[in-house]
């Protein structure tokens, strides 16, 4: 996905980083640059705010239960799967 402007960080990358963007998993930088990008770009916010709103609702719904980091690679993958997918239509 893009939405057609330039950027300093590209709308795939973002797109690609924003569940450890929302997990506060990236150094400083890199929150700085994702924060600035979504500040600029429309498309990009409206993605991560279905993203962050889908987090919430697994985080309400799931409390505190660990997740096993195969299970979170395997959800990672299926979700870049999809939006592969979905470009490619």
């Amino acid at each position: 996905m893009s939405c057609g402007e330039p950027h300093d960080t590209d709308c795939k990358e973002v797109l690609d980083k924003v569940y450890t963007f929302l997990d506060g998993e990236l150094d400083e930088h890199r929150r700085s640059d994702i924060r600035q990008h979504l500040d600029e770009c429309g498309p990009c916010l409206e993605e991560y705010g279905l993203e962050q709103v889908v987090k919430q609702l697994v985080a309400k719904h799931c409390g505190c239960d660990t997740v096993p980091e195969d299970l979170r690679s395997k959800v990672l993958r299926r979700i870049e799967s999809v939006r592969a997918q979905l470009a490619s239509e």
